[in-house]
């Protein structure tokens, strides 16, 4: 991240409030008005968490993407905790993200902007209000940002003194993954070497050779005086899921220098199927803030919804504003897809395509864990690229959900996990993520796409 650029921002009160008269879809039901009433307050007297000059520079990076000359690398849990917010937590995300990073720059060609799902990932839009268990219904848990996933009543009723946990949780992550990225731990060299190790195991020896020839350009950049001290920092940006509005809302500042409005909580917000109306609250929101901002688009969506959303979204056609999000399903992808490519191509305002090949594959293993083949998933990424490909338009980038832990939540990849397994290390609170050895797996295969 660009921790030098800080602008100076103050929070302009109710900042969009047009969002308020809007349907307002994944709201929790706070028993206690003037207690949210009150958070928000306190949020608005609170500094930002990124700043005008950092989302500005990321909106650049996502318009060079559009136009295939950079490649967007988005990951994370699929739902942070406050619990599992450890420094080695943090450090093994941001270390598998840069160690794909460096796979995917190497395959394109082209700068890989890299921006974590994390430091505010702390909401989730569910299927259901309620679950019920032995007799007993409760509200579905909905993220740490909202309630506890205990199956208690205390836990499950929403608090919004948890928006205040959540601020001070993507705080902290934020400050770390700065120190991470600006103090040396990004090296080039290092993050080399990583991958040099895991090319090193048996179950992925089909990628040596592609190693070997990323080591050989190390070592020819080393022979030709390349300053490896001047790749020792690099730019990581923080997304999530504007889903909260009362939070998103308190979050959004006023830049001194040009009077325009940003969400402070992330560099890049993006909006959820379910909530993604163009008429609705939370598109509204979005509409207000100058951040770059995404659409999570799945296979139902029509040519006509996907005009409307750039009108509210992205009306005067500005480089580097809008990504579209698809989560189609492997099966669907390449019949999906291009008559949505084909009305966004007519309009021709640019948007950045990006693909997530994770929730449209979710499925229950014979053994009663929500789970996703690791196949499945990388036969959506490739269905993306070849309608891509075939239509002469660009494929900007991945999303994914992911951990730097040695979890066990999705099957197959090199180590092969079956349905036994998964028990071993099923560890997320709601969808399951690739582990580290996945990640990896997955990089390398969409390199040789790139290539």
């Amino acid at each position: 991240m660009l921790a030098t650029v800080m602008n100076e921002l103050d929070a302009p009160g109710n900042a969009i409030p047009a969002w308020r008269d809007r349907p307002a879809l994944q709201q929790p039901a706070y028993p206690d008005a003037e207690a949210l009433a009150a958070v928000g307050a306190d949020l608005r007297s609170r500094p930002p968490l990124v700043f005008a000059g950092e989302v500005d520079a990321l909106r650049a990076q996502m318009a060079a993407a559009a136009q295939g000359r950079a490649f967007v690398l988005m990951g994370g849990d699929c739902a942070e905790s406050f619990e599992a917010g450890s420094a080695t937590s943090i450090r093994l995300k941001v270390q598998t993200i840069l160690q794909m990073a460096a796979v995917l720059t190497y395959a394109a060609s082209t700068p890989v902007v890299k921006i974590g799902r994390m430091a505010g990932q702390y909401a989730k839009p569910r299927s259901v209000e309620t679950e019920t268990r032995e007799g007993l219904t409760l509200p579905s848990y909905r993220g740490d940002s909202v309630n506890g996933h205990a199956f208690t009543a205390q836990a499950r009723t929403p608090d919004p003194a948890r928006m205040l946990e959540a601020y001070l949780r993507s705080g902290t992550t934020l400050n770390l993954v700065r120190a991470f990225t600006m103090g040396g731990y990004a090296d080039l060299r290092e993050v080399h070497s990583w991958n040099r190790g895991f090319t090193a195991n048996p179950a992925y020896k089909r990628f040596e050779s592609f190693a070997g020839e990323i080591d050989r350009a190390m070592r020819f950049m080393e022979a030709a005086g390349v300053d490896f001290e001047a790749l020792r920092q690099v730019d990581f940006y923080a997304a999530h899921e504007a889903l909260l509005l009362e939070y998103e809302d308190a979050m959004i500042r006023q830049d001194s220098r040009t009077g325009r409005l940003y969400g402070t909580s992330a560099h890049l917000l993006w909006v959820g199927e379910r909530t993604r109306g163009a008429e609705d609250a939370h598109v509204a929101l979005l509409e207000g803030i100058h951040n770059p901002v995404g659409v999570k688009i799945g296979p139902s969506t029509t040519p006509q919804e996907l005009i409307d959303l750039i009108d509210h979204l992205n009306p005067a056609g500005e480089p580097g504003r809008l990504s579209l999000i698809t989560r189609m399903g492997a099966e669907r992808i390449r019949q999906a897809l291009p008559p949505l490519i084909e009305a966004v191509r007519g309009d021709g305002r640019p948007v950045t395509w990006i693909t997530d090949p994770m929730h449209g594959n979710t499925i229950t293993s014979d053994n009663g864990y929500k789970t996703r083949r690791f196949d499945t998933i990388m036969e959506e990424v490739r269905g993306f690229f070849e309608v891509h490909r075939e239509m002469g338009t660009v494929p900007g980038g991945i999303h994914v959900e992911l951990t730097g832990d040695d979890v066990t939540e999705c099957l197959g990849g090199g180590e092969h996990i079956d349905e036994a397994a998964l028990a071993r290390r099923y560890e997320t609170l709601v969808d399951p993520r690739l582990n580290h050895q996945q990640s990896l797996e997955m990089a390398f295969e969409v390199a040789e796409l790139l290539r």
